[in-house]
Parts: structure tokens; C-alpha cells; sequence
């Protein structure tokens, strides 16, 4: 924390800056942390109410199961007050290593993305250039898996999902 500090002070003595505290939110994602377990959370609720309804088949690759139905009474009467799309939610998870690649010591970047448990995209790859902290590592593993949560909420806006949650891997 000292040298946050101290780098604070640097800038602020170069740069007109304000120290605003630990981000609590980023392009309209709520960010929530804890450090204890280090994960870093990012939230963006969509509400379904301010959506226009549209008729949309199921894409192919999704197989329902019987397991996937309630099987209780209290099950069912708790599902009668969900709306559906509150039932259905994207969860993405991201990590990256720092120069795992020994030949290059490019760093690696991987995310998934589910949805009730079944995996909708995922990706694992060296990044494109050298990152220079386990930090950057991370920050552009996670841009990545940014950019495919947007692409997720584009498509998932047009059939009313719930788009919510990127998990840092421990």
C-alpha cells in the first residue's frame, strides 16, 4: 500500500489529479472485490421491463434436460414467481498466467462463459504482445473476456437474458 501511495503522490505532483477511492464502478458495471478471496466481480443488470418483446427460438447447441426442471412443489411454486429471464443467467470467468509461454514469455488469457451451468463460448491463447506484471496480464485477459460479455449481452438483450457476473479465477 506504501508504494500506491508513493505513486499516488508522483502523479498527483506531475498530473492534475483526485483520488476518488477504490473503483466502484466502470462502464456502467457495478465492480465489487474481495481481496480476502482475490476475486474482482463486475455486475450490469439488464432490466427486462424496460425490453421490447420479441419471439425467439432456442440456438441448437442448447440441449434441455428434465434434470434442469423443478422437482419439488416449493421448486415449482418459487418458479411461478421468477420471470424467466431473471432465471437465465450469463456467468463468465477469466484468468491469465505472467509468461507462461517460455519460448516467447507471452502471457496466456482465458475465459468461459455459461449459462444455468452449460458453457456458451469459452477461449484459451497466448496474448499478442508481452506483458510486463501479472497486473497487465490480468487487465488484458479480462478486456478480452469484456469483449466477449458484450457480444453475449448484444445477442442476450434481443431475447431479454439476464447479463451479469465476470469471476476472476483464484
Amino acid at each position: 500500500m506504501r508504494y500506491i501511495n508513493n505513486l499516488k503522490t508522483r502523479l498527483s505532483a506531475t498530473f492534475e489529479m483526485k483520488d476518488l477511492g477504490p473503483a466502484k464502478q466502470i462502464l456502467g458495471m457495478k465492480i465489487s472485490r474481495d481481496r480476502s478471496v482475490g476475486t474482482l466481480n463486475l455486475s450490469q443488470e439488464f432490466r427486462v421491463n424496460d425490453t421490447k418483446p420479441r419471439t425467439t427460438s432456442l440456438a441448437n447447441h442448447f440441449k434441455l434436460s428434465k434434470e434442469q426442471s423443478p422437482k419439488t412443489a416449493e421448486e415449482r411454486d418459487h418458479m411461478a414467481l421468477v420471470p424467466y429471464a431473471s432465471a437465465v443467467t450469463l456467468q463468465g470467468f477469466v484468468d491469465a498466467d505472467l509468461g507462461g509461454d517460455v519460448d516467447s514469455s507471452k502471457s496466456s488469457s482465458g475465459y468461459i462463459y455459461t449459462i444455468g451451468g452449460t458453457v456458451v463460448s469459452w477461449m484459451s491463447r497466448l496474448q499478442k504482445c508481452v506483458s510486463l506484471s501479472s497486473t497487465e496480464a490480468e487487465y488484458m485477459a479480462i478486456a478480452e473476456a469484456g469483449k466477449e460479455e458484450v457480444r453475449h449481452s448484444l445477442y442476450s438483450a434481443t431475447i431479454a437474458f439476464v447479463v451479469p457476473q465476470l469471476v476472476r479465477l483464484p
